[in-house]
């Protein structure tokens, strides 16, 4: 029973997908008790998925309890109310409802995902599980473990460590430098009382962002989120987080680690999300080493010199932070020279530009595959969801396929200049790589 269920959940994700790319409109929805949403409505399939934020994640964390926030977020389903784990567990299994939060630099994320049978017990769920969290002991240390045995595995990945040691020479003393899922240390010692103080002081409604999509109306769907989120803080007590620019231009760090090949994390200042220069800058990272296979980067280092099997960039948009990054691996012998072809690489781009072909193949792409990423109920809230953290108007979907479309040549070869300076380029190399000199 339940593998139909899950079937046809997934059947109506997509019916809801497909709905959409055929003109749902997005409303705008206000709750009687004041909670704004965005809703696409599919009133023929009885399935709906809610999605939410809150602004202010894990750089929340206070200094010396990093790991806090994750913590947090991850035991909002481990017993509600009533029920204790098993049986909080057990309720959401039996009706197959999918609820979970997780959290992330810049903000906490939830979903639900329900049949509009099961409405009223999954937003008695959600609200439990924000409103009567139990962190009873016995779970809060299992997944304390759990966290302690992944930072343990972390010591042995170098993706992590890179992007640990990436983190702490772009960001220097910035809060964006600490360890979001925290270290062995702070995790140990943070505390029950800790988490529920954590909990009041982010999850508010002033700052919470909503959006849904399926079978409901706006007036049903008011009523539903002042039931989930209703009894929350009016408002939230977040630390400012100051903006900061991209640190350790120019610097290559090593870090050693047995083994036959280097990972490589590359990567400058890039542009921000209100920048006006995003779109054009989308587009020329896009031809850099965003585009997979058609990349610049992937044709030089991968298919005419043989030097790795995967290399790309892509632009990491933070609320207080924005970078240009890129990554890569190959064979000790040979990361050094891949290195060099990525700067000759970035260096080219930044002087002469995409060719006009490569922009016309590159906003094809990037405007035909966007409405692919609509393939599903959740997915579509999601999108929603970040285009309204990112302070986006309803008709944001269709601005950003015009906005990508009305990029020039001129506008391209001028943010390619800005943008891409091999010069100030921090590298990160974890292996044993023959022939890259750290700096001093």
């Amino acid at each position: 029973m339940r593998r139909f269920v899950a079937a046809l959940l997934l059947l109506l994700a997509v019916g809801v997908s497909v709905a959409h790319a055929q003109g749902q409109r997005i409303e705008a929805v206000r709750s009687p008790g004041g909670i704004e949403a965005w809703l696409v409505r599919d009133n023929s399939l009885p399935l709906l998925a809610i999605e939410f934020s809150w602004r202010g994640g894990s750089a929340q964390d206070p200094a010396g309890q990093e790991g806090l926030t994750a913590l947090m977020a991850d035991m909002l389903t481990q017993g509600a109310g009533t029920r204790d784990q098993q049986a909080f567990s057990a309720e959401l299994e039996n009706r197959s409802i999918a609820l979970g939060f997780s959290a992330g630099l810049d903000t906490v994320q939830g979903s639900l995902r329900v049949l509009s049978r099961d409405k009223t017990l999954g937003i008695s769920l959600l609200a439990e599980a924000l409103g009567q969290p139990r962190f009873d002991s016995e779970q809060v240390e299992r997944l304390r473990a759990n966290v302690l045995a992944s930072l343990s595995r972390d010591e042995t990945s170098p993706e992590t460590l890179a992007r640990r040691a990436f983190a702490r020479a772009a960001f220097g003393d910035h809060v964006y430098a600490r360890p979001t899922r925290g270290t062995p240390e702070t995790v140990k010692a943070l505390a029950t009382a800790d988490m529920r103080a954590q909990l009041a002081r982010l999850l508010a409604r002033d700052n919470l962002v909503v959006a849904a999509v399926g079978d409901t109306t706006p007036e049903e769907l008011g009523a539903l989120l002042d039931r989930a989120f209703g009894g929350l803080p009016q408002a939230a007590r977040l630390s400012p987080v100051a903006q900061v620019a991209i640190g350790g231009a120019g610097k290559t760090f090593v870090i050693p680690r047995p083994g036959s090949q280097t990972y490589a994390l590359f990567g400058h200042q890039g542009v921000g999300r209100d920048d006006p220069d995003l779109f054009a800058a989308t587009v020329v990272n896009y031809i850099l080493g965003g585009g997979g296979f058609n990349s610049r980067l992937m044709l030089s280092v991968r298919e005419r010199a043989g030097l790795t099997y995967g290399i790309g960039t892509g632009l990491a948009i933070f609320d207080a932070a924005a970078l240009v990054q890129g990554s890569t691996s190959s064979d000790n012998r040979t990361l050094a020279r891949a290195l060099d072809m990525v700067r000759a690489e970035w260096a080219e781009m930044g002087k002469d530009g995409p060719t006009a072909d490569e922009l016309q193949g590159a906003k094809d792409f990037l405007t035909g595959s966007y409405p692919l990423q609509f393939d599903g109920s959740s997915r579509i809230a999601r999108l929603m969801v970040g285009a309204r953290l990112d302070g986006r108007g309803r008709d944001w979907f269709e601005e950003r396929q015009r906005r990508v479309r009305e990029v020039t040549l001129a506008d391209a070869k001028r943010v390619a200049a800005r943008l891409f300076d091999p010069a100030r380029l921090l590298v990160v190399a974890v292996g044993e790589p023959a022939g890259l000199t750290a700096s001093e």
